[in-house]
């Protein structure tokens, strides 16, 4: 039986608790913050020849992880039974905000400001070899309950899942970016008065973006990355990858090279793939 088990961890207030509740949606048998000295001979019992449980997640949060060794038990965890994890964190001004419309206590103290940094520092390592990270600082409840479900009914044990964005650099870089591809050297659409008004996904805009002399090279080269890069990363273990593509106001030039890049991916069958265009709508 396969056994698909996720530790979630993260900072205080970014939706741990959020996406515990859609993996028990999802059919997940959920604990939450399981005692420091327990989670090996819990994690043992799951993976056990007799335990029927095959999607189990787990919470764990700053209360455990100010002891010491909390982050080595997870790290060989880890290795050994290929546990995969999930870490949310949010900007500082998102985290602040949350706390004060909840009127709940951050667990390490009442200076906002100043446990929060110091949350950060104390999680560095376990962010380290999480699986994914999400930012959520821009989502609320349902939208970061929608991405996780669109991320965990993929196929989690088989193939690398593979999410691919276009964004507007004017708007920043998606803070769960495994790579970023700067597209903006290329002829902008939004200069050609009967383009501007339009989209990437209009086959005008497609047509003038893939004319382009430095279109065609450019994919080609990120097509040969690809095919070497994501067999080394699955080799290592890495479960997820995010390629963030970017142009100036992310509803051009992004939105065209982010669908064929796509496509290559799917023809070459390398991975549980996700298309995303964050700032199309802008």
């Amino acid at each position: 039986m396969k056994k698909n088990f996720v530790i979630i961890t993260g900072l205080s207030g970014a939706g741990k608790s959020t996406v515990s509740n859609t993996l028990e949606d999802l059919g997940y048998y959920t604990v939450d913050n399981l005692p420091i000295m327990l989670i090996p001979k819990f994690v043992e019992v799951v993976f056990g020849y007799k335990s029927k449980l095959d999607k189990v997640a787990l919470t764990v949060d700053i209360r455990s992880l100010t002891l010491e060794n909390l982050f080595d038990i997870i790290k060989n965890l880890k290795y050994k039974y290929n546990l995969y994890i999930i870490f949310l964190e949010a900007s500082e001004e998102a985290l602040i905000k949350r706390f004060k419309e909840t009127r709940r206590k951050h667990p390490l103290g009442d200076n906002i400001t100043s446990v929060i940094a110091l949350e950060r520092d104390l999680l560095i390592n376990l962010k380290s070899i999480s699986d994914i990270i999400i930012d959520t600082s821009e989502l609320n409840v349902h939208e970061l309950s929608s991405k996780v479900e669109e991320l965990f009914n993929l196929d989690l044990n088989k193939k690398i899942n593979i999410v691919i964005q276009s964004f507007g650099f004017k708007y920043g870089i998606p803070q769960d970016s495994d790579l970023v591809f700067d597209v903006r050297f290329l002829n902008n659409p939004h200069f050609v008065d009967k383009l501007k008004d339009f989209d990437g996904e209009n086959e005008e805009v497609i047509q003038y973006v893939i004319n382009d002399e430095n279109t065609l090279v450019f994919l080609n080269k990120i097509y040969e990355l690809m095919d070497f890069l994501i067999p080394l990363y699955i080799k290592e273990g890495k479960k997820y990858l995010t390629l963030s593509i970017g142009c100036t106001g992310g509803k051009h030039r992004s939105v065209v090279l982010t669908k064929k890049i796509y496509e290559y991916l799917f023809k070459e069958n390398l991975g549980n793939l996700i298309i995303k265009h964050r700032d199309i709508n802008r």
